[in-house]
């Protein structure tokens, strides 16, 4: 499995129902509400073999209220 994390800038107002729509997905590891540029923080592991833009795309990215994106690769953990 691959480890990536995607923060995510939502619509004003929009924060509590993009993470309410992405647990009901149930397509995330771990969710945090962030300070900053972005409003949430998503951990997912995506299955071996599928295409992480793909898999990104087709789970995460057609909720309404998701603004913006940026998706962090992991390679190794220490």
């Amino acid at each position: 499995m691959t480890c990536v994390f995607v923060q995510i800038r939502c619509k004003p107002g929009s924060a509590y129902r993009v993470a309410d729509e992405i647990v009901l997905r149930e397509i995330h590891s771990e969710l945090y509400s962030t300070s900053g540029d972005f409003d949430l923080l998503v951990k997912l592991y995506i299955p071996e073999g599928e295409d992480v833009g793909k898999y990104i795309n087709d789970r995460l990215l057609d909720i309404d209220g998701i603004v913006r994106t940026l998706t962090t690769l992991t390679f190794r953990a220490f």
